[in-house]
């Protein structure tokens, strides 16, 4: 695909690989200015999630593409070979061994909280301009992160409004901006987004593309660790203090600072969890901790 392609040119480009497939969108009233995010009491969410095809949504933003004030709708995160087969084959990059996901995500004029993701991201704008504003992990604290168990698109957002900041509300959000990295991207420029880098992003106009790789530093069979910080929260978290701290060391000793002299007093054939993982050892450490978990 031509990066800078008009809005037509790139409606008419997606719409030669559409083969009937329905992707998720998000539909918002034109009152939230293409901002995803909860609603006032964090109850429930500001726009409506509803299964289309793909051509229906080019339609409604092509018929909204010259309303000054038009509902905000965005198509995020869709994977290439399930909604658009051809595609890649038509549009190779070359991540040397990386085994990436590519994805397609378009709409008009949004507004994604500042989040963060596992894998590591190269997103490429297609059509349209975006901002993306990143923020290193150490920031975590500055920037007044919401439920971890309730999002609105899987992972847990920044609650500060990036484009009116309160920061009488959020006042340690005046140290995050110290250290944000911002740039404004147009059509056939990339970014590089680290793992677990916070990252907000804006799509400046009408028409808006945007494609993504995503790949892991790690191997298939290792967990998101989100799983293990919601089992902490809810077995660690609210321990006495010093039992707190005891874990704490423990984590230190055998998560964070492991090396190999962790184990290397247990003879390797005896360390079991303690030695190096593959796809069997996860498998059955899997399942002695759904047995546990599910008691």
């Amino acid at each position: 695909m031509r990066a800078g392609a008009s809005h037509q040119t790139a409606d008419a480009y997606l719409r030669r690989f559409y083969r009937d497939a329905t992707v998720v969108a998000m539909l918002g009233r034109d009152d939230i200015e293409g901002r995803f995010f909860y609603n006032e009491d964090l109850s429930g969410f500001n726009f409506q999630p509803l299964r289309a095809r793909i051509d229906q949504v080019l339609d409604e933003l092509a018929a909204q593409r010259d309303n000054p004030r038009p509902p905000a709708i965005y198509v995020g995160s869709t994977t290439v070979e399930v909604a658009l087969p051809g595609f890649r084959e038509e549009n190779p990059i070359d991540l040397g061994a990386r085994d990436a996901l590519m994805s397609v995500w378009f709409g008009n004029r949004t507004c994604i909280a500042a989040h963060y993701d596992l894998p590591d991201n190269l997103a490429c704008v297609t059509a349209g301009r975006r901002r993306f504003t990143l923020f290193p992990p150490h920031q975590l604290d500055n920037l007044y992160i919401g439920p971890l168990d309730f999002t609105p698109a899987g992972q847990p957002i920044s609650l500060v409004d990036f484009r009116h900041p309160d920061l009488e509300r959020f006042p340690r959000f005046a140290e995050a901006w110290r250290h944000a990295q911002v740039a404004e991207l147009g059509p056939g420029d990339a970014i590089f987004i680290p793992s677990m880098w916070w990252h907000h992003v804006e799509s400046l106009d009408s028409f808006n593309m945007l494609i993504n790789y995503w790949w892991r530093q790690s191997p298939d069979f290792m967990d998101t660790p989100t799983n293990a910080l919601m089992l902490s929260l809810m077995s660690i978290r609210d321990l006495p203090p010093e039992q707190r701290k005891a874990w704490k060391e423990l984590f230190l000793h055998y998560v964070f600072d492991a090396d190999e002299n962790t184990s290397a007093h247990i003879a390797p054939e005896a360390r079991r969890v303690l030695g190096p993982f593959n796809d069997d050892a996860a498998r059955a450490l899997r399942a002695q901790l759904l047995k546990k978990i599910n008691r």
